[in-house]
């Protein structure tokens, strides 16, 4: 452990002394952590669309730090809380967002489901292997606090970053040439009052940044981000929606882009000219730079009302090596041939999980998803933060659903069963609505926007569109990694509102399964019960809408 601990204090201060703004550096150039490191938390004023704010990053930048590692690396990840500005949460968790944790599950970082949170001037060590994983995920705060049954989030107040898991023996590399710091490209929706203050509000974000940059309606022409490439050569480029709420149509003007990979699962390669991407997705796709040597807009127009690229909102800058600084003048179009998720199809894939036909797994569970004007439901119950940490209970002796909290909650599931999961949008507003199933990824045998069921060769992903009211998506997996696992809409206000369930597979097992347990882990309850985080005391609005 004291080698641990040195090895991870040395690479972080060679961290923290390349580290400095991204405006800096071209983003050839932007630093990036590798996968033994330490991550600060703290409070920053920061104006990337022109609007000075507060607020929570990591290592003072937004987006995070990308982190990076190669297939098979182990991961010891130290997270610091240096948090400070009460007028947002200062108790924190990072959740490696797509990283299955599988015998790690006390690393997934979800507050009250796998941890107490991080309390300030306390740090937690997140050692976990990614075992067979590559491709393009993310990080991000998965804290939040409850009040009267309403819980708030402190991911739309900055703590969200890129983590890229390269792989060298990539069986699609003959289709791209560069694959670097430089192609990861983020979106963000950025809001400008910070998370406590939006209790009771229905939150539209006033900008969407590409890279950390944009602007709004009405604000300074502050910079844009700008990706630079050499005419003739192809890039990978990494998508990452780390957005709370808006889905995007993302494009690049005068290119098509070849989708290769979905969270983190390579794909037959897939020609399109627009991908919709919805939060918290990832999309790896290939572009030629074969046009003449210019300036190009590249696109990412959110999902919210009378949304634009007037005044260069929601864009970001491909310039062509030769090409004038300046900004682009090309027009955007309509697009003839859109991502439809039915067209993607996993690379090499066995077909879903179990006997195909629509009911015919192990264990087929339907979740209807309703809204009663102030709260979300599945199944008719609200999630709200249970006291003690699932993971706590299921280690402490409980495992029958009568047995955890919160209850109603909670799915027992057995081991090594395929589950297939219904979830139709009942009465749920503010779709199309994102699930995320963490601990795993799952087959896409029905998308929302179809009536088609595929169990030969689907799509596998990690988060997927259930669709608006009167549509459904079914999905399946395997439980094949013990653990408590939460499934939640991943428009942060939805989760806010109540809109997820822990799935705890084989409960009895996971003691054994996540031996042994860190000792950092453990003290993370008596600091969190020691030192409640005071935002709660300002929250007194007790409806969400």
């Amino acid at each position: 452990m004291l080698i641990l601990f040195l090895l991870v204090s040395l690479v972080s201060s060679i961290n923290a002394t390349a580290m400095v703004s991204r405006s800096e550096y071209p983003l050839s150039q932007i630093p990036a952590h590798g996968p033994t490191t330490r991550i600060t938390i703290g409070n920053k004023d920061l104006a990337p669309d022109g609007f000075n704010r507060s607020t929570t990053l990591v290592d003072g930048t937004f987006p995070g730090t990308l982190i990076t590692a190669q297939k098979g690396d182990q991961f010891n990840i130290e997270v610091v809380n240096r948090l400070n500005d009460d007028s947002m949460f200062v108790l924190t968790s990072v959740h490696w967002h797509g990283i299955f944790q599988n015998r790690t599950n006390y690393a997934d970082g979800v507050a009250f489901v796998t941890q107490c949170p991080i309390t300030p001037n306390h740090s937690f060590l997140h050692s976990f292997s990614a075992q067979n994983q590559a491709g393009t995920y993310w990080y991000h705060s998965h804290y939040s606090v409850q009040y009267a049954s309403i819980i708030r989030t402190l991911h739309c107040d900055g703590l969200r970053g890129p983590l890229v898991i390269y792989d060298p023996e990539d069986p699609l590399a003959y289709m791209y040439d560069v694959d670097d710091a430089s192609t990861v490209i983020t979106l963000a929706d950025w809001y400008h009052t910070v998370s406590p203050d939006l209790i009771g509000t229905v939150p539209v974000a006033p900008s969407m940044l590409i890279n950390g940059l944009g602007r709004y309606a009405g604000g300074p022409q502050s910079d844009l981000a700008v990706v630079n490439v050499t005419r003739g050569k192809r890039y990978r480029f990494r998508l990452v929606q780390m957005s709370c709420d808006s889905n995007v149509q993302f494009s690049i003007d005068g290119h098509n882009l070849t989708v290769i990979e979905a969270d983190g699962q390579l794909t037959e390669p897939l020609v399109v000219d627009q991908l919709q991407i919805f939060a918290a997705q990832r999309y790896s796709v290939v572009l030629e730079a074969n046009q003449p040597v210019d300036n190009y807009w590249i696109r990412a127009l959110p999902s919210t009302a009378n949304a634009t690229y007037d005044g260069g909102l929601s864009t970001a800058i491909l310039r062509y090596v030769g090409a004038s600084e300046v900004d682009p003048t090309t027009v955007n179009t309509t697009a003839e041939n859109p991502l439809v998720e039915t067209n993607l199809h996993t690379l090499n894939s066995s077909g879903a999980a179990g006997t195909p036909g629509y009911g015919n797994a192990d264990i087929n569970l339907n979740f209807n998803a309703s809204f009663n004007g102030s709260l979300f439901a599945i199944n008719n119950v609200t999630f709200v933060n249970p006291t003690v940490p699932v993971l706590l209970q299921i280690l402490s002796g409980a495992h029958d659903a009568s047995e955890l909290l919160p209850n109603g909650s909670v799915y027992i599931l057995e081991a090594n069963k395929v589950v297939e999961l219904t979830v139709s949008i009942v009465s749920a507003p503010g779709g199309p609505h994102p699930m995320h199933l963490h601990g795993h990824a799952f087959d896409v045998v029905q998308s929302a926007d179809s009536n088609t069921f595929n169990y030969v060769n689907p799509v596998r992903r990690d988060v997927v569109s259930a669709g608006i009211i009167g549509q459904q998506t079914v999905i399946r997996w395997t439980t094949d990694n013990s653990g408590p696992w939460i499934l939640h809409c991943h428009i942060d206000w939805h989760l806010a509102g109540g809109f997820a369930v822990v799935m705890a597979e084989s409960p009895a097992d996971t003691s054994a399964h996540v031996d042994p347990v860190p000792s950092g882990w453990d003290r993370l309850c008596p600091l969190y019960n020691q030192d409640p985080d005071p935002t709660v005391a300002r929250i007194t609005d007790t409806s969400y809408a």
